[in-house]
């Protein structure tokens, strides 16, 4: 029951983004976004009280209701918040996303243990009472700063956005990323406690270099991206080849005979926190500039289509990572259970690199025809002359 609360999240959250991203400019970004949070914050406000409900039934409706009304919330709120960046600053798309990933991080950071401290000192109700007043708070300044964006409704769909074989792929590589960030949620604490007998307090720390890299490495990916835009499909391919192989040494997998050791893990998770960030924050630039290329006005319209289908896709990794997760690890042990999340990633990342040599070998022989068909042209327009 717990893991169905838990899972419904991710759940509506993709629902919520396909929503809101095809709906984006007759709602409005701004309000879309402002309202998002507003929602977002009461029902974590809400969350706090939950435990004054009766046990039951109640109880348990209640928390599927309010954790339903949350995604629904930040679906919006990530949905609309992306598309206005990508409106603000066009020629930065990645150098901008990669430095919010830098909050995302601290916030992962942060978070575990603050919300500790206030659980221990204040008691359940506090942090989901902070938290959610802070999102209010927010909402004023967002008023003020934010600029609104006007729209023609756009004539594309999700459908011939999510049938163009490049943006199908990309949506795996978020998909397999997405799980595999999933999948460490519920097990890896396990597997943790049981391998290196930690303090329960100490199993925080082991996240912190995962979150720390992340976070250090976002924006300079962003940057790099946004430079060198030809780096971003090796970033894409490669980051995913290094993160299969860190899931493969995540126990590591027993065919490699290597010790499992707690500097390892870490040290793994450390290197999985850059690769990440390789990896994830090229797929929005990659996604938007296939879109453009085929045919897709730029505007709003096609920013909320990307942005949707971006957030649809890393909620049904995240839902899918702690579901196939908790059932490997129960079946066959962290070790294999962690080899067989990094498979994901490996296939993936082989996909598209196969797709951008394709592309690659494709582009040359168009260029080389062209070549030809120009030299002709240029000798029959000689040839009277000549004669």
């Amino acid at each position: 029951m717990i893991g169905a609360i838990f899972g419904c999240y991710a759940l509506f959250e993709l629902l919520a983004s396909l929503v809101f991203g095809k709906y984006l400019v007759q709602i409005g970004a701004k309000f879309m976004f402002i309202a998002g949070m507003f929602i977002s914050g009461g029902v974590t406000i809400l969350f706090g009280v939950l435990d004054q409900l009766p046990e039951g039934p109640i109880f348990i409706v209640m928390c599927f209701l309010v954790r339903i009304v949350d995604a629904i919330g930040f679906g919006a709120a990530i949905t609309a918040s992306s598309s206005i960046l990508a409106k603000a600053f066009p020629n930065n798309v990645a150098t901008v996303l990669g430095s919010l990933e830098v909050f995302s991080g601290l916030g992962l950071i942060v978070g575990p243990p603050l919300g500790g401290f206030l659980y221990q000192s204040f008691g359940y109700e506090m942090p989901f009472i902070l938290l959610g007043c802070l999102v209010l708070l927010m909402i004023p300044l967002n008023l003020c700063i934010l600029p609104s964006y006007e729209s023609d409704r756009g004539e594309h769909s999700f459908w011939k956005l999510v049938t163009l074989p490049k943006v199908g792929l990309i949506a795996c590589v978020i998909i397999a990323l997405s799980s595999c960030f999933g999948f460490l949620d519920p097990i890896l604490s396990l597997f943790v406690l049981e391998k290196f007998n930690l303090p329960a307090g100490y199993v925080g720390l082991v996240f912190l270099g995962l979150a720390l890299s992340y976070t250090i490495s976002s924006p300079l990916f962003g940057l790099l991206s946004d430079r060198m835009p030809n780096l971003r499909k090796w970033f894409l391919v490669f980051g995913n080849l290094i993160t299969a192989v860190c899931y493969m040494l995540l126990g590591p997998v027993p065919i490699l005979h290597i010790k499992s050791q707690l500097w390892l893990l870490v040290l793994v998770l450390v290197v999985n926190g850059f690769s990440a960030g390789m990896s994830i924050i090229p797929t929005f630039p990659e996604m938007l500039s296939c879109a453009y290329e085929n045919g897709f006005e730029e505007g709003i319209s096609t920013l909320g289509l990307v942005s949707g289908l971006v957030g649809a896709m890393w909620s049904v990794g995240a839902f899918m990572g702690p579901m196939l997760g908790g059932f490997l690890y129960e079946k066959i042990g962290f070790e294999w259970a962690a080899a067989v999340q990094g498979l994901w990633a490996l296939i993936s990342g082989l996909a598209m690199g196969l797709f951008y040599l394709w592309e690659h070998s494709k582009t040359r022989r168009r260029s080389k025809a062209r070549n030809l068909t120009g030299t002709e042209e240029e000798q029959a327009a000689l040839l009277p002359n000549e004669t």
